[in-house]
């Protein structure tokens, strides 16, 4: 049994008992959140759509940990007109534990 769910604007297949990284959520650690953005839930051959989402459907997840992604480094430049730019971003993340699909 697997679901599609969006959150932070992104869309992931979770599985119960997975752990992924998602965008930063803000809730305590070891907490229960609810992921109510379902778009498709796959049961065996059983298979349910939304249209976006799927009414009353839900997935729950424990907050494992919070973090910060590794860097990512932004270099710009204009050739011949001495315009250099650096700068560099690390994304937050909480990684979560998939308890439930229903």
């Amino acid at each position: 049994m697997y679901a599609v769910v969006k959150t932070g604007g992104k869309q992931y297949k979770v599985a119960v008992g997975e752990k992924l990284n998602v965008e930063q959520i803000p809730a305590e650690l070891d907490s229960q959140i609810e992921l109510t953005e379902v778009l498709m839930i796959a049961d065996g051959d059983k298979l349910t759509v939304g249209t976006p989402t799927i009414a009353g459907a839900k997935v729950v997840a424990k907050v494992v940990e919070h973090g910060r992604g590794e860097k990512v480094r932004i270099f710009k430049m204009r050739r011949r007109k001495h315009y250099q730019k650096r700068q560099g971003h690390r994304q937050n993340y909480t990684r979560i534990e998939i308890v439930s699909i229903g």
